[in-house]
């Protein structure tokens, strides 16, 4: 049977990118979005062996009915990337960064995607080869110089690590991990970068497909465990 992986925020760079790569692969992709008609229309670039779902996921109501939705389609769920973030502080100073910012980024950078982990663990225990791929940043690394860019994003790209390792241990048949795609020239990353989407979605096809299955809890760049 074909994978069947699930990517959220996936209409556009990486996740897109991710999504082109997959479904050349033979797999079964569904192209998660807040606008299910944006989730349609990119499933529609990729072509065969895609699908389009709405899925927020700061809704806890909207998560449930894409669980309902997938599980009605097809039964199980191979693959979940976890791929929505928002960026909302750049180059701001911690200094000058408003509490109610860090609140809405891990909202969705960390707690978003708590929710969708934990509403598709049933579908993923369906699974013979069940894996998790949170799509991290090098900016929430603890090891290194400090930075003082765009601070609740860096915050909570590192507690998206973390949670990374508590569903390794709370999951232990699920190859979780999380992946670090470098600066790529996407809406987030902006034109100055250096990587293209598609160098950036390697490591998340690599992972999805190709990893040895006991690469577990690990932080993943240019398919090389780097530090946390």
């Amino acid at each position: 049977m074909n994978p069947v992986i699930l990517i959220t925020g996936a209409t556009r760079g990486i996740g897109f990118a991710a999504a082109k790569q997959l479904a050349a692969r033979s797999t079964q992709v569904i192209i998660a979005s807040r606008d299910g008609t944006r989730a349609s229309e990119a499933a529609a670039r990729v072509g065969s062996g895609a699908v389009g779902v709405a899925l927020d996921i700061t809704d806890q109501a909207s998560v449930q009915a894409t669980v309902k939705q997938i599980e009605q389609q097809f039964g199980r769920l191979d693959v979940l990337a976890n791929n929505s973030a928002i960026l909302l502080d750049h180059y701001q100073s911690l200094l000058d960064l408003k509490p109610e910012v860090l609140l809405e980024t891990l909202n969705t950078n960390v707690v978003g995607t708590l929710r969708v982990s934990q509403a598709f663990a049933p579908l993923l225990a369906k699974s013979a080869t069940p894996r998790i791929i949170n799509v991290s940043s090098g900016a929430g690394q603890l090891d290194g110089e400090p930075q003082a860019w765009a601070p609740a994003y860096c915050i909570s790209k590192t507690a998206l690590n973390m949670l990374t390792q508590q569903l390794t241990a709370a999951l232990p048949e699920v190859m979780v991990n999380s992946m670090c795609p470098g600066w790529c020239r996407t809406e987030m990353g902006g034109s100055e970068a250096p990587r293209t989407p598609e160098e950036g979605a390697d490591t998340l096809t690599w992972l999805a497909l190709d990893a040895p299955h006991t690469l577990r809890g690990k932080f993943i760049k240019d398919r090389t465990v780097i530090p946390w």
